[in-house]
């Protein structure tokens, strides 16, 4: 039997409508997490810059009552131990499927710290945990880091590693939230700030997340992935998950798929009622944010990306904001007192000013400025 084959060009049309890119017109933030299934949210701003590249009438404050006011949005360590905004509906699975595993990796590493740097055991930790859990009670279930530190002061407790020293502080409360107990609330500051006011999870949400089977979590993350981003290979889904070969295999036997050939010679997979082509997207152009969901959806890029990685994407594979025109990276901006941008070589027939001349060596082709 002949494998359907999907083109690049079938690729592209489906990220321009699935990612919300084509036409951008969600209805919400809420729309715009459950379209990527999960915004990546390692920079503050890229959450919000995520979202607005897909609203018509994007606001800080549409976002921001999703997260703390109505909280059906939730910020969480999910795949890869990267730090994410979901659905809270999606939280579940999400925690069931890559959190608890994230959390199980987390103690293991504190505790071997702990011994190893004379600072404590595995008994001590626990305790610990709990301390600190109910200090956050005694605070009606929100404080901040320092806050707590001031009330458990064994949270200050220093680890002497070969980079340097470091308090437990933060790696104790990575671990409570990657644990499902506690939960990155508000910034302390403005909408970019990194530090966040803790909540007791059950507090913040109307109980504790459901304790799902973790095989199945897989299986639904992978078919929620495979919505959005399909065609996909192993090796990608491997990739964005963080999961073993085993348990990536095992979670794609446990869907209707079907293999699919793609340019290039290699081969992708689909779910079972997805082989059929998706309509042409009308021209689009649109500029993402640095860790942008649909830019860190794959680990092969070259469909969409070419050979310019080094021109934007660091040594450990993070890309910085980037240009998309009809479903190419066509170049990277940045944004100081107004929007710079600079193009890769083809430059595309989009409106922007005459390019420069003048190219620095390692820089993409081509530049243009946006007051």
């Amino acid at each position: 039997m002949i494998s359907p084959h999907i083109n690049d060009t079938q690729r592209r049309a489906r990220l321009a409508w699935r990612h919300g890119l084509a036409t951008p017109c969600a209805p919400g933030p809420d729309a715009v997490a459950a379209d990527l299934v999960a915004l990546h949210a390692t920079d503050a701003a890229t959450v919000y810059l995520s979202t607005a590249a897909r609203l018509a009438t994007p606001t800080v404050t549409d976002l921001e009552d999703a997260l703390y006011t109505r909280r059906s949005l939730l910020r969480m360590l999910g795949m890869r131990r990267t730090m994410f905004v979901v659905p809270t509906s999606t939280a579940p699975t999400i925690h069931a499927a890559a959190t608890r595993a994230v959390a199980t990796e987390q103690r293991r590493l504190l505790i071997k710290h702990l011994h190893q740097y004379g600072a404590g055991t595995a008994e001590w930790l626990d305790t610990l945990l709990t301390d600190t859990l109910t200090a956050l009670h005694a605070r009606g279930g929100a404080a901040t880091a320092t806050q707590l530190s001031t009330d458990v002061p064994r949270l200050r407790t220093t680890l002497d590693l070969p980079q340097g020293s470091q308090y437990i502080t933060s790696r104790v409360l990575l671990l409570l939230a990657a644990e499902g107990r506690i939960v990155r609330g508000r910034p302390n500051g403005t909408w970019t700030s990194t530090q966040y006011t803790w909540h007791l999870l059950d507090g913040w949400l109307p109980g504790p997340l459901p304790d799902l089977d973790p095989s199945a979590a897989r299986a639904a993350l992978a078919h929620a992935w495979l919505a959005r981003y399909g065609p996909g290979t192993i090796a990608d889904l491997k990739w964005w998950t963080g999961w073993t070969l085993t348990h990536t295999r095992a979670a794609l036997a446990a869907l209707d798929t079907v293999t699919v050939t793609l340019d290039g010679g290699g081969t992708g997979i689909v779910l079972a009622d997805d082989v059929d082509d998706v309509p042409t997207p009308p021209p689009w152009v649109a500029l993402l944010p640095a860790l942008d969901p649909t830019v860190m959806g794959w680990a092969g890029r070259d469909w969409y990306l070419g050979p310019h990685a080094p021109a934007l994407f660091d040594r450990t594979g993070n890309p910085g904001p980037t240009i998309w025109a009809d479903g190419h990276i066509i170049g990277g901006w940045a944004h100081t007192d107004r929007v710079l941008v600079e193009f890769l070589p083809p430059q595309p027939p989009v409106g922007y000013r005459q390019p420069s001349t003048s190219t620095p060596t390692g820089s993409p082709t081509g530049s243009a400025t946006y007051g």
